[in-house]
């Protein structure tokens, strides 16, 4: 019996170096695809934006170098050719880069730039798409974007457009979309007043349900659902800002009905932070239980170490400061404890204690 012969590009992909544009995800880890992962685990150059998880960026092996290259909102930042050049750099120098990207790399993810300047730089690359934030964060706060009763369409935005510095925005044709039935805003949390009204006077009904979902699928979740006329003001009532996806449609109905991942009697924990300082061994029940019940769980991984019973030994996912005395193993245990006990009348944490 004679193997199937491997096509040229996956002969030449296995064997040089390759350049990965992966997706990882809208911020929830357990969203990456296992491609994704893959590729993680075996990189030997990292470049990563600031909305990635780093429980995501921590796949990657210690010896793989890094770049960190986020951009945040309107705040100055590496530029995008800057990121170009980093990236053939690196796909020339090293055999597996991983270039990790929020949502998915094509999706207002400047990947298709990215990938451009691979091609022409003759790199070997590939795409790993990602669950992109404006399907999942809608889904984590319960709003499906189509659905047979309310939307049979949707449009995904970018809620800024692209303009030279010192220049003003180019306007958007609202006209073109206000009549879709679900519309998704990716960005844009600036102008959120100017596109709500833009897309009134394009001819949408001020009426219309909207929400503002920001960091969505994380535990920190927050979501406000007003008219399209007030969610500005609702919006800035609240605080929210970016990052943050607005979903526009009758679609934003169904919350009250599908709220799942930030509803207060199934994750009780949700919205709280909660630190656990316990040897890694012993802190993995623990924090498997609360963040089932919807915490943020910061794990600061102590070791026991003789002669000095409180002394951490290393810190691998959090930076631990004691301005005193720190304190010994066994009241770290009674202090988690005493936060069990007290959270005993709200959740059953069986096999916690």
């Amino acid at each position: 019996m004679h193997s199937s012969p491997v096509s040229p590009q996956i002969q030449s992909i296995s064997t040089s170096h390759l350049v990965s544009l992966v997706g990882a995800g809208p911020g929830d880890p357990g969203l990456l695809t296992s491609r994704g992962r893959e590729r993680l685990l075996v990189c030997d150059c990292l470049i990563y934006d600031y909305l990635v998880n780093p429980d995501i960026v921590a796949l990657a092996p210690a010896h793989a170098e890094r770049h960190y290259v986020g951009k945040r909102g309107r705040q100055t930042s590496i530029s995008q050719e800057e990121i170009n050049r980093l990236l053939v750099r690196s796909g020339q120098r090293h055999r597996r880069v991983v270039r990790l990207k929020g949502g998915d790399p094509f999706l207002f993810g400047r990947g298709g730039e990215e990938a451009v300047a691979l091609a022409h730089a003759g790199l070997p690359f590939e795409i790993v798409p990602g669950v992109t934030s404006g399907i999942g964060a809608p889904a984590y706060a319960g709003i499906p974007v189509t659905h047979r009763a309310a939307s049979s369409a949707v449009v995904l935005v970018t809620g800024h457009q692209q303009h030279l510095p010192g220049e003003p925005e180019p306007p958007f044709a609202w006209s073109s979309i206000a009549q879709v039935e679900t519309i998704v805003l990716y960005m844009g949390m600036h102008r959120l007043a100017e596109n709500c009204a833009a897309l009134i006077a394009a001819g949408r009904a001020a009426e219309t349900p909207a929400a503002i979902i920001q960091w969505g699928t994380l535990p920190h979740q927050r979501v406000v659902t007003a008219t399209l006329a007030d969610l500005p003001a609702r919006a800035a009532a609240a605080g929210l800002g970016a990052p943050a996806i607005t979903v526009i449609g009758e679609v934003v109905r169904f919350r009250e009905e599908i709220r799942w991942f930030d509803h207060p009697e199934r994750h009780p924990l949700f919205g709280k932070r909660i630190l656990v300082t316990r040897a890694r061994e012993q802190a993995s029940a623990l924090t498997d239980g609360l963040r089932a019940h919807g915490a943020a769980v910061l794990e600061a991984d102590w070791q026991v170490v003789p002669g000095n019973p409180a002394l951490p030994a290393r810190r691998d996912r959090a930076s631990v400061h004691a301005a005193g005395p720190v304190a010994t193993d066994a009241d770290v245990v009674a202090l988690v404890r005493a936060v069990l006990g007290q959270l005993a009348d709200r959740i059953d944490v069986a096999g916690l204690r």
